[in-house]
């Protein structure tokens, strides 16, 4: 039987749940019933019922997007982002083991070809995920790793961390730098442990909304498989 080619499907985000902190400081979302199946059922004769959710949250809730709008008032917003940028990306992970060190420096990706990548960091820190460890310190990018990143051409930049930023420092140097460059930022991201170095497909788009700097996303990665049936999705 000839072989064809396959894919299967990661997902690299966080659930987002009732209540549930994502920055210390900031409130949880709020998730509730707008119009409950049992209201609904009167408007209808056939038994047909509906639900319609609200959710009330700050837009840096689970795994997110910033555009340079996040940082630079004249920067393009969720709206203005070109889906070349989110979309149908090449994907490159860098492995930078948390208990290795929590800053990740420019040396991480020397020798590496990011241009026009999704260059996904990988900590591990995402297991820390709704502790109170997460919430302190936190692996991040330095300077001079965001400005090689610039430099060098990559598309999209994401790690699987509290912040991208040192959370200790009063400056944030790294979201300066690639947000100033036109390079969406994604944060909070989970599961990259389950990607190949190479060879895969990424997205991360967050809703068209206009006047806003950052949104969740369903961020996730499309690996093919060559020979026979891929393993099961993660």
């Amino acid at each position: 039987m000839e072989d064809q080619a396959k894919s299967r499907l990661v997902d690299l985000s966080q659930v987002i749940e009732d209540g549930m902190t994502t920055y210390k400081g900031l409130p949880g979302p709020h998730i509730c019933d707008f119009w409950t199946r049992e209201a609904s059922a009167a408007n209808y004769d056939d038994g047909s019922t509906f639900h319609i959710g609200r959710i009330d949250m700050v837009a840096n809730t689970g795994t997110y997007v910033d555009s340079p709008f996040h940082r630079f008032a004249e920067g393009k917003d969720l709206s203005e982002l070109n889906l070349e940028t989110l979309a149908d990306l090449d994907g490159l992970v860098v492995r930078a083991p948390y208990e290795d060190g929590l800053a990740v420096a420019a040396e991480a990706f020397a020798g590496r070809d990011v241009r026009g990548k999704a260059v996904l960091v990988a900590t591990g820190w995402d297991r820390h995920w709704r502790t109170a460890t997460y919430q302190t310190d936190n692996p991040f990018l330095t300077a001079a790793a965001a400005q090689w990143l610039a430099k060098n051409g990559a598309m999209f930049v994401g790690i699987d961390s509290h912040n991208i930023d040192d959370i200790n420092q009063r400056a944030r140097p790294v979201h300066t730098i690639l947000l100033g460059a036109g390079i969406p930022i994604c944060e909070h991201m989970t599961n990259l442990a389950a990607l190949p170095d190479s060879g895969f497909r990424f997205a991360a788009v967050p809703p068209k909304v206009k006047g806003l700097g950052t949104f969740p996303v369903r961020a996730y990665a499309v690996i093919a498989c060559q020979a026979g049936p891929c393993p099961s999705a993660q």
